[in-house]
């Protein structure tokens, strides 16, 4: 499985009145496992970018003036990101419709005609915490992520961000299996099958039975005796 966090920087909010990408980051996953071959490109918009863009970036037009501009590193991030089995990226259709409009215009094939899939990590986490702030910020204090070195945004930084927060979005039930560098989740369950395994059956304790006891006693108490476990009779 390859995977690639992408993010980009621009000069507003809307390709289709002119705002350009300005910084594009990439990082390369495989089977969950950060590889360091990645991508990064400031790139020339050609224009100003937005005050509040800049503000958010902070790439002024006189550092940018001497980068690329993305036609010409189209064919070399083109061929970066194809084959990949994902393209994660925080709130996909905006950068997407910002890439599509890069690579329109200079002349290269859609970037949905290139990639197997693209996931929007935004919409995932606005699903796992609806009703909850789901910016990237946002999700690294959540998840436990250090964006302590995020002081404005950056393309490469905060794709590594994403890549960490999508670990996070996702490490559930088959995270022991994914961590075990299996490819596939089917034979990722054939493979760690229990019943070949002799587990030991541990007996609690006398001392540790009474306290057990006494914590279910005391949640009976704050319950006002509504605890299932005392009304309800086992299975037979």
């Amino acid at each position: 499985m390859r995977q690639v966090m992408l993010d980009t920087e621009t000069t507003g909010l809307s390709p289709a009145t002119g705002d350009r990408i300005v910084e594009l980051g990439c990082v390369e996953l495989l089977n969950r496992k950060l590889t360091g071959n990645n991508k990064h490109y400031y790139l020339n918009p050609e224009r100003d970018s937005d005050e509040g863009a800049l503000r958010v970036h902070g790439l002024t037009t006189e550092f940018l003036s001497d980068k690329p501009k993305f036609a010409e590193i189209a064919d070399d991030f083109l061929a970066y990101i194809t084959g990949a089995d994902e393209i994660i990226i925080h709130n996909a259709p905006f950068d997407v419709g910002f890439l599509e409009a890069e690579l329109k215009r200079a002349g290269k094939n859609r970037f949905t005609s290139v990639v197997a899939k693209v996931v929007d990590s935004l919409a995932m986490a606005k699903h796992q915490y609806p009703g909850k702030r789901n910016s990237l910020d946002a999700l690294c204090d959540r998840l436990g992520v250090d964006n302590s070195g995020r002081k404005l945004h950056g393309a490469l930084l905060d794709a590594e961000l994403l890549a960490d927060v999508y670990i996070g979005l996702t490490r559930g039930q088959d995270a022991l299996l994914m961590d075990a560098g299996v490819e596939e989740k089917s034979q990722a369950i054939q493979a760690i099958d229990l019943r070949q395994y002799d587990l030991p059956v541990l007996t609690p304790t006398n001392d540790e039975m009474a306290a057990h006891e006494a914590v279910l006693v005391q949640l009976d108490k704050a319950s006002g005796g509504k605890t299932v476990w005392r009304v309800v009779q086992p299975a037979l």
